[in-house]
């Protein structure tokens, strides 16, 4: 089965760090654009940021905006997700998907063919 593996969640105070991490399993993610999106309880999924195939274009939601980063080293067919100064509000399932030129239509998740089954980030004091 094709999907996406994520990893990296976990509780975290107000101003700390997480790094997410985004595997391909069963496939090689190298030729896709990668994007991060995240659910909070109650509300609906929203685009975190997505990177191109080759990693020459990156984008980010306003409301992370340098405080995340996102990469990826497709020797090691993965995709990662720096997150820092993390508050409340970024708690939600985190999710990575992919998909041919993605980033394109980014943050409509119409291009991303394969996602992952998400990992829980939460931020609490």
């Amino acid at each position: 089965q094709l999907q996406f593996v994520e990893s990296g969640g976990g509780s975290v105070q107000p101003g700390g760090s997480l790094r997410l991490s985004c595997a391909a399993s069963g496939f090689t993610s190298n030729y896709y654009d990668i994007g991060w999106f995240r659910q909070a309880p109650d509300k609906g999924r929203e685009g975190v940021s997505c990177i191109s195939s080759h990693g020459a274009t990156t984008k980010y939601a306003d409301s992370v905006k340098g405080r995340f980063t996102i990469s990826r080293d497709n020797a090691k067919n993965a995709v990662y997700l720096q997150m820092n100064s993390l508050k409340p509000e970024d708690t939600a399932v985190y999710y990575c998907a992919g998909g041919f030129f993605a980033c394109s239509n980014y943050p409509d998740t119409s291009g991303m063919g394969y996602w992952g089954k998400g990992t829980l980030v939460t931020v609490s004091s």
